[in-house]
């Protein structure tokens, strides 16, 4: 299945703030480690940060792909089924490399599972600065001047 344009365009925000994330993190690190907390091993960091950011970065792919593939279901139980699959497959996906990163020693456990969520934390961004969505109001100089009490006068029942 490909991506449509929107949805590149969604990945692409995501990904771009992943990396910003990324890199307060290790910022976040580095300046713990000179106050004497955890050591600084920046290659390390680097390797489990990007491994998370690209799993991550995978389980929102997969997220659109499969919400790409449901709008075009005519079945409403197919539909939920492939969520379901999708759900766990992401979840799959991500707590073995959350595991990975507890158990591997070479994986830096902080700098590869944070990753995880910073998805969520730029998605939180973003709707909180409203440019998660485009915005609804019609394109009517009138509509956008017409205060709310005077539409619900307008409302028969």
């Amino acid at each position: 299945m490909k991506l449509q344009e929107a949805s590149r365009k969604e990945i692409s925000r995501i990904a771009l703030g992943t990396l910003a994330y990324d890199g307060i993190m290790i910022v976040t690190l580095f300046v713990f480690s000179l106050l004497g907390i955890g050591s600084f091993d920046l290659g390390r960091i680097l390797f489990s940060a990007s491994m998370g950011s690209l799993i991550s970065i995978t389980c929102f792919i997969i997220l659109c792909l499969t919400i790409q593939d449901a709008v075009e279901m005519e079945n409403k139980k197919k539909m939920k089924a492939r969520f379901q699959r999708s759900y766990f497959i992401r979840m799959v996906l991500q707590s073995g490399w959350v595991v990975s990163c507890f158990f591997f020693k070479p994986i830096h456990f902080v700098a590869g599972a944070l990753p995880i969520l910073f998805p969520n934390v730029v998605i939180f961004y973003l709707n909180s600065k409203n440019l998660l969505m485009p915005s609804t109001r019609s394109a009517s100089p009138s509509a956008e001047e017409e205060e709310p009490e005077d539409r619900l006068e307008n409302f028969e029942v």
